[in-house]
């Protein structure tokens, strides 16, 4: 039994002789507003808030370094890898070379996991938003369409969740050219609107909310940082669009490291305003921006953070449903899942089936069951992809030297075992029973391989 059989074709269809591909449409400038799309989101206008309340205090302007540190090394990983397999599918993809079947299908069924939960988690935050934004025109739906299953408060199904999973999988559907046209729109708006917060609230800090600056310790800080990683997963949604870039050997490392600097001041920036307008203590609410400037009686900006929070959780389904379709689509090509969902529309060139059969699980599953509480599955997921992927870079490196290589590393093997290891750090702080969800998530995964995959991958029906 070969676990460990690769590729040897950079492209999927190279090795495999497949006419599923995508249109290369995409630019470097794209793919930097899809990364922000994805970055800046519920990182902002949820998170901060919690994290800064029950684990960091105003130390979160820290969390927010940290995790901006592990995700730059992590970048340059991402950014070499991605120029040089410039294929659908991220981490799994790149594995499938570097490593071998068994570990790309470990890595695949990861991201899927880490895709499918960011997107219900993200689309039950959109919902809460788009209801407070009604009640402030005192329209309110049915207390039975507005929150998950739960006989004791009498919700039966999240309606506003499950209609924006649908219209955006109808959008995803019509091509990635349309994709990136209102992905652009959104994140301008989102941008302004977070720029806004920034100018405002400087105005209103005090540093004494400040003190004490470490209230849980610096294990706090840690902690936070390993939960608020869940905000950067969009620059490996980036990697997945590989295949529709055009020149991808030049604008995926461009794409990438830009996209997450950009969201990195960002987050630093709002971190420092936030927990200087309000006392930590009071931040754990839902929507953390908001407060603190009702907080500060300005109201009708509170309200236009309330659309920008919209707007930037919109884009975050977007680029979250769009990375998982490619994702599926990647791995139906290679046979690991059923072949019928690699198929590519001929007048759109998108994976039609696996976008409607995604959309239509997440929003089932975002409608029905309350997973928002699984939101450090995704952060623990991704740490997983990228320590992976941060070693992958030393193997490709060492086994094929020969390849063209559009962005190269620099100090290797230091930047990859630094990334690598500060992203199993990170795992470490996240709690058992997200360690436990995690192994119980890849241990389903490996008996539907041995099950299914391994028999029906292209490559066992090649050999």
């Amino acid at each position: 039994m070969d676990l460990f059989r690769k590729k040897t074709g950079l492209l999927p269809h190279e090795e495999s002789g497949s006419t599923g591909q995508l249109k290369r449409t995409m630019s470097a400038f794209d793919l930097t507003m899809l990364g922000v799309g994805c970055i800046i989101g519920t990182g902002i206008f949820v998170i901060t808030g919690k994290a800064a309340a029950e684990n960091a205090g105003p130390g979160l302007m820290l969390s927010f370094v940290i995790a901006g540190i592990a995700c730059v090394l992590a970048a340059l990983c991402y950014a070499e890898l991605s120029s040089t397999v410039p294929a659908a599918g991220s981490a799994y993809a790149y594995s499938y070379i570097v490593f071998g079947e068994i570990l790309a299908w470990v890595l695949g069924w990861d991201l899927i996991l880490e895709y499918g939960v960011a997107a219900a988690s993200v689309s039950s935050g959109w919902s809460a938003y788009f209801q407070g934004l009604l009640a402030g025109f005192d329209i309110h739906l049915p207390l039975a369409l507005t929150a998950a299953f739960d006989s004791v408060k009498g919700t039966i199904i999240d309606l506003p969740a499950v209609c924006i999973i649908m219209l955006i999988t109808l959008l995803l559907s019509l091509g990635a050219r349309e994709t990136v046209r209102f992905n652009f729109i959104m994140v301008c708006v989102k941008v302004g609107v977070v720029l806004l917060f920034i100018g405002i609230g400087i105005f209103y800090v005090k540093p004494a909310n400040w003190t004490p600056f470490l209230p849980y310790g610096f294990s706090g800080v840690l902690s936070a940082a390993a939960i608020v990683f869940f905000a950067y997963l969009g620059f490996d949604a980036i990697s997945t669009a590989a295949e529709e870039v055009r020149n991808p050997q030049r604008n995926m490392p461009i794409g990438i490291i830009s996209s997450l600097a950009i969201c990195t001041v960002l987050y630093i920036a709002v971190s420092v305003v936030l927990t200087g307008m309000v006392p930590y203590t009071q931040l754990g609410v839902s929507d953390p921006v908001a407060f603190a400037l009702r907080f500060i009686h300005q109201d009708f900006v509170a309200g236009l953070i309330s659309v920008g929070a919209i707007a930037g959780m919109t884009t975050v389904l977007l680029v979250l449903l769009y990375g998982q379709t490619r994702l599926i689509f990647s791995m139906s090509r290679d046979g690991l899942l059923p072949l019928f969902l690699s198929k590519v529309n001929a007048k759109t060139q998108t994976p039609i089936r696996s976008t409607w059969l995604v959309g239509s699980i997440i929003a089932l599953a975002s409608g029905l069951f309350p997973l928002q509480a699984l939101t450090n599955l995704t952060s623990i997921g991704t740490l997983f992809a990228f320590a992976v992927v941060s070693v992958g870079v030393i193997v490709l490196r060492k086994k094929r030297p020969d390849l063209k290589r559009g962005f190269v590393v620099p100090w290797v093997p230091l930047i990859p075992i630094l990334s690598a290891l500060v992203c199993i750090g990170l795992m470490l702080q996240l709690h058992i029973s997200t360690w436990i969800g995690f192994i119980v998530w890849l241990l389903l995964g490996l008996l539907i391989y041995f099950f299914y995959g391994y028999h029906k991958s292209l490559l066992n029906r090649k050999s």
